[in-house]
């Protein structure tokens, strides 16, 4: 994955190229609740999985996933036998909570600006729903 926005001077959205060789995924089957993404299929085949549906992909499709629940839960699955390049791009709204369906998963992310010392500053948080502890715990 080359994660390019930044380096495009992009502020307010994301980009990155990714590659999935035949076979994979790029990332967990996924859903988030404060961003919206949309993915540009540039090169190969495979499928999109959308909350309970299974697409078929091909360069030229453009996926828009916006944000939402577990029926907005997607994945990109490289079933062809070349590599599956795709055009990623996000709003960059934090803090983000995504969730993961098949494993029951969940993710807090927060980026802040960068410190003092110019390094980029954030925070995340992968769990499961029932180990969290109560508020006054430990206080």
């Amino acid at each position: 994955m080359g994660m390019i926005g930044a380096k495009l001077g992009a502020q307010k959205l994301g980009y990155n190229l990714t590659e999935i060789p035949p076979g994979r995924r790029a990332f967990p089957f996924h859903n988030h609740r404060v961003n919206e993404e949309m993915f540009l299929i540039l090169e190969g085949t495979g499928e999109v999985r959308i909350g309970s549906q299974t697409h078929a992909v091909r360069a030229g499709d453009v996926i828009a996933c916006p944000a939402g629940g577990r029926e907005a839960a997607h994945q990109i699955i490289n079933t062809g036998t070349s590599p599956l390049r795709y055009l990623g791009v996000s709003t960059k709204l934090s803090p983000e909570i995504a969730e993961y369906p098949d494993s029951g998963k969940f993710g807090v992310l927060a980026e802040f600006p960068p410190g003092a010392d110019g390094q980029a500053q954030g925070f995340r948080f992968v769990g499961r729903s029932g180990n969290e502890v109560a508020y006054w715990e430990g206080e």
